[in-house]
């Protein structure tokens, strides 16, 4: 598809199928890839929607700091780009879910389920943010190699790294593709994201929870708790998957959306 214009940003937009709208929002430092199991596998009973959020894969890149709101507000534009009015599925994993969030608070009403995958609603340390502030200025000046170093070992399943490591070297490749300053700046944006706990239980649309069961970076027992707080939630957890749930096993992931859209 040719780029879309939001704002006087360029967006890499993948839009397959019709029916329901479903948008898919890639985790960090990643880009619409991630998302091709649900791509392939869902299309056939909805319209999904999956972008390179700015900064990432072949969307504009904008130096500094990229909010989360900010990310959220791209997404609604899009939606008014492509003409959908009808309220959407929108689905997160990692940063996503950050993102996610801030889209359920800003803009309830083009909204009609949640899908969070591998994801928090705490906000950082101050460590953590001390630690993405130092990573980001690493990453600026040496290059994206950085991230993808510092990460990889904390994103899959020791299965994944095992029996699908083209799965590993192709998550790889993306990071070294994707620019410093859009590493940098999303970084520095979830330095910076609210904390949303307490905001939880006003977030009244239906809800799905995935976590891979050896995801170390947003454990199960964590999302867990964050379905409890929700007041319309169901939590899946998906055996033989880390962080990267949706990429690992997309059969049961694909499985348990359809399953979500369905009620």
């Amino acid at each position: 598809m040719p780029l879309i214009e939001v704002q006087n940003m360029r967006f890499n937009v993948i839009d397959r199928g019709l029916g329901l709208p479903l948008v898919l929002v890639h985790g960090y430092p990643l880009d619409h890839s991630m998302w091709q199991g649900q791509i392939e596998g869902l299309s056939d009973s909805c319209r999904v929607i999956v972008p390179d959020l700015r900064g990432f894969g072949s969307s504009s890149v904008t130096p500094g700091t990229t909010t989360m709101e900010q990310m959220a507000d791209d997404v609604a534009g899009l939606l008014d780009a492509l003409k959908i009015n009808q309220p959407i599925v929108f689905g997160g994993l990692s940063m996503g879910g950050y993102v996610a969030w801030q889209f359920a608070l800003r803009h309830r009403r083009r909204l009609a389920k949640l899908i969070l995958c591998d994801t928090r609603a705490v906000a950082d340390s101050p460590d953590a943010a001390a630690g993405r502030l130092k990573t980001a200025e690493r990453v600026l000046a040496e290059g994206s190699s950085i991230a993808a170093e510092a990460l990889l070992p904390k994103l899959f399943a020791p299965v994944t790294y095992n029996q699908q490591p083209q799965i590993v070297e192709a998550t790889r490749q993306v990071i070294l593709r994707t620019e410093p300053e859009g590493i940098a700046a999303a970084l520095r944006g979830m330095a910076q994201r609210p904390d949303v706990t307490s905001r939880l239980p006003r977030i009244d649309v239906p809800a799905l929870l995935i976590c891979g069961q050896h995801d170390g970076i947003s454990p199960p027992q964590e999302m867990r708790q964050i379905a409890d707080q929700l007041p319309s939630a169901q939590f899946v957890e998906v055996a033989d998957a880390g962080h990267m749930a949706p990429l690992e096993r997309p059969n049961l992931i694909n499985a348990a959306i359809r399953e979500f859209l369905s009620q």
